[in-house]
């Protein structure tokens, strides 16, 4: 199923968008094709629109007639997608298209991630351009590229390329929530260099492997209590080092934003040794278990003999010190905020390993609303991997967003909910970088809120958006629109 996922879903006009983006491949710095379609859409309504050396594009829409003189609004999503999958789906993220699947009242994808963060906001802002009873001003739809991989896109704005006084960011998962604050984040990055050396004939070439579990997106999904696949494969590998194993190569997770899900490791070990070795292994998943029934029963622990044997494997002090390096590296909720409660206010995630030769390198990011903590978390981890004998290197980093609680936007938006749906919206800050961020910081004094329909799982295979709220959704920025418009 595909097209006809979408058949009879309101508003028609949204999902047809969706679609389309859908069917086109549009990795974080990957975005030519869909970029390309922006294009396109703009020239065949023969609309004026901007493209950035970055990739940014930028529509303007002229007003309804009559409202030419009402404030500019600035429409705001991006194009770039998380490109996760199920280990044993066979997918190719930069040439085949994303399969939808409707699930009842959810919209997901066939064992891929879905791309509703962000299609669905982008959709949105191409849906008022065609979308006739619509009441709006004069409007700027801003696609920004390369959000998902450190929001690279939104700091290559430059001065003028927006003028909007308002604008909707429309990348946040929660229906009846409006978002009004974000976390800054940073990233951390240690790379050891290991001896190899050829390993013993009498040893047994062996998969091991960290599986079945949940992931997640960094941020909004830290305070789960979900398993991280690294952190699990190296308790692991310390209970079974009495085995005098050896490794070749160490790998888990994929993306830097997500929770790492699997991990795996090259062990050899002698063949004697192996039922100990599932024993121990048996007893690791019982107690992981204990402590992950409830929120992340999936865990399962692979080991299996592998054909052929590695020519070089890691010496034994370097795989000790890499053991350690996991097991101190800091992981999950550092702190929650005093001032808004549930929020988390910083965190870290231990997000990849790889290796490359004689090199393993582990790359993670940190989050918080407060930027002395933010710093001080992404130290932390230096510290950890200078201890352990790593070379260290620190991100950049991006802006969190300060809350304005007498936004102009925030007051229209409650008044919004409360007409359409006689409730009033939650109010929130996210543990998560926006790119009101960075807009914020680019555009000073610029009038931001975030919202969006129910998004679950993103950033994984299980992403799935609600259909009834993308209605929801739609309404929620058509009303929007129409009162800017007659400020």
């Amino acid at each position: 199923m595909s097209k006809e996922a979408i058949e009879g879903l309101k508003p028609q006009l949204l999902w047809e968008r969706f679609y389309d983006i859908s069917q086109i491949p549009r990795p974080s710095k990957k975005e030519e094709k869909v970029r390309g379609y922006i294009r396109n859409f703009a020239k065949e309504r023969g609309l004026e629109f901007n493209e950035d050396k970055a990739g940014n594009i930028v529509i303007k829409v002229p007003a309804t007639e009559g409202y030419e003189n009402a404030p500019i609004v600035i429409l705001q999503g991006h194009v770039d997608m998380v490109c996760e999958k199920n280990k044993d789906k066979i997918h190719d993220f930069e040439n085949d298209p994303i399969t939808l699947v409707r699930d009842g009242e959810w919209m997901r994808a066939d064992g891929t991630t879905l791309g509703a963060d962000n299609a669905i906001g982008v959709a949105a802002g191409l849906a008022v351009v065609d979308d006739k009873d619509t009441v709006h001003g004069p409007l700027e739809i801003l696609c920004t590229v390369d959000e998902e991989t450190g929001l690279t896109g939104v700091n290559a704005l430059e001065p003028g390329f927006i003028t909007g006084k308002y604008l909707l960011n429309m990348d946040s998962e929660e229906d009846g929530v409006f978002y009004v604050g974000c976390a800054g984040g940073k990233d951390t990055t240690g790379v050891f260099k290991g001896s190899r050396t050829e390993p013993k004939k009498s040893l047994t070439q062996y998969e091991l492997m960290i599986t079945g579990l949940k992931g997640g997106h960094s941020g909004l999904d830290i305070n789960q209590g979900r398993g991280n696949a690294i952190k699990l494969l190296g308790r692991l590998l310390e209970r079974l080092w009495d085995l005098n194993f050896y490794i070749s190569e160490i790998s888990g997770g994929s993306l830097r934003n997500a929770i790492p899900r699997e991990a795996e490791v090259t062990i050899l070990l002698k063949e004697k040794d192996e039922a100990e070795a599932l024993a121990i292994i048996d007893q690791f998943v019982a107690d992981s278990l204990l402590e992950l029934k409830t929120t992340d029963p999936g865990l399962k622990v692979k080991f299996e003999k592998k054909k052929g044997k590695a020519k070089k494997v890691f010496k034994n002090s370097f795989t000790e010190k890499l053991i350690d390096v996991i097991l101190a590296a800091p992981h999950g909720v550092i702190a929650m905020s005093a001032d808004i409660p549930g929020l988390v206010e910083t965190s870290c995630n231990l997000a990849t390993v790889s290796t490359k030769k004689d090199k393993v390198t582990f790359v993670t990011s940190q989050r918080s609303s407060i930027e002395s903590a933010k710093i001080n978390a992404s130290n932390s981890m230096g510290s950890v991997f200078a201890l352990g004998g790593g070379e260290v290197s620190y991100g950049d980093g991006y802006p969190g967003w300060q809350p304005n609680m007498e936004s102009d936007l925030l007051k229209m938006g409650k008044q919004i909910v409360k007409e359409l749906y006689g409730r009033e919206p939650e109010v929130k800050a996210i543990h998560a970088g926006l790119e009101t961020g960075l807009l914020g910081a680019k555009y000073p004094g610029l009038d931001m809120i975030s919202f969006g329909p129910t998004i679950t799982g993103a950033h994984s295979p299980t992403e799935s958006v609600n259909i009834k709220d993308v209605e929801k959704f739609y309404e929620i920025v058509k009303k929007f629109l129409s009162k800017l418009a007659k400020m």
